[in-house]
């Protein structure tokens, strides 16, 4: 416990234990449903942005990636790599009734990129 870890970023967690090593970067575990509606809870700036998008399959990346950050403190390497119950509640805000639609977000690999650093941004 506590030595030198590092995150799957290369960054520096010595400050973490090793459990918490681990875990940064990524989902541990699935979020509970107090905390799906306290943190995954899209308010209406939230969804301003998110209806900047032009599809479902944007719309709901972009929101998944939002929420993420602000869960696990840092976006995925891959933005769908989140539990299911994230994607439904998510698709399920956004009235999207094919959460599978997310699968298109990837096609094209800069847009993550795009919306990342718009996330970052704001």
């Amino acid at each position: 416990m506590g030595g030198y870890a590092v995150a799957s970023r290369g960054m520096p967690v010595e400050f973490l234990t090793d459990d918490e090593a681990a875990g940064f970067g990524r989902y541990a575990g699935v979020p509970s449903r107090a905390d799906l509606e306290r943190v995954f809870f899209l308010d209406d700036e939230d969804r301003v942005l998110i209806e900047r998008r032009r599809g479902a399959h944007m719309k709901l990346g972009f929101a998944l990636q939002l929420v993420t950050v602000r869960w696990v403190g840092a976006f995925l390497e891959d933005p769908l790599d989140v539990p299911v119950v994230v994607l439904d509640f998510m698709a399920e805000q956004l009235e999207i009734a094919d959460p599978s639609c997310v699968k298109r977000y990837t096609e094209r690999t800069k847009t993550r990129f795009d919306h990342q650093w718009e996330i970052r941004r704001l």
